[in-house]
């Protein structure tokens, strides 16, 4: 069973918010398999557990702000004993220019609070991961930029990368093979 976690905040004010790619990517996936979330509050997430080209799958978007997505991850990995190597998670990265992924299978936390806090619940940072560039802003501090709303040039930077995201997902379930995954979807990095 695999388990597939968009890292984003909750709440209608995050909506479409740089920070939120993670739940940007997750949406577009479900909305491609007409698959639809539903809340656990006991796992703290919104989830939908399917069968996905012969595999059993998890999809999933924290219910808890970005700066404790562990604790999902953490419940719905033990509540449905996943195996570590079997969790890919999806988020933003302001390293990153806009629009670019960068798909690995392990790394550092890098300044993402969410992916820290995850390595932290799992005493592990050995999990697969896709980063979705949304860059940076040299006038506006971190925090508002993350949390800012994605403008319509943003916007249409990015719906081509989470339409790359989604289909890597999608193959990674179907063949199983991240390193063929990470060869294909990669985007150079300009």
């Amino acid at each position: 069973m695999k388990l597939i976690v968009g890292l984003g905040n909750p709440g209608k004010e995050y909506v479409q918010t740089r920070h939120n790619i993670g739940f940007i990517a997750i949406d577009r996936i479900l909305d491609s398999q007409k698959l639809e979330l539903k809340v656990d509050t006991k796992l703290q997430a919104a989830y939908v557990k399917t069968t996905l080209l012969n595999e059993q799958v998890i999809f999933a978007k924290p219910l808890t702000f970005m700066n404790l997505s562990g604790n999902a991850v953490v419940s719905l990995m033990n509540y449905y004993k996943i195996s570590i190597d079997d969790i890919l998670i999806i988020l933003d990265d302001t390293a990153l220019p806009l629009g670019k992924i960068r798909i690995r299978e392990t790394g550092s936390h890098g300044g993402q609070n969410g992916l820290r806090n995850i390595i932290l619940q799992l005493n592990s940072s050995n999990f697969k991961r896709i980063r979705v560039g949304i860059g940076s802003h040299d006038t506006i501090n971190k925090a508002d930029y993350v949390l800012g709303k994605l403008t319509k040039s943003d916007t249409s930077i990015l719906l081509p990368s989470i339409e790359l995201v989604k289909n890597a997902v999608l193959d990674w379930i179907q063949t199983n093979n991240f390193q063929q995954i990470m060869t294909n979807y990669n985007t150079p990095q300009a």
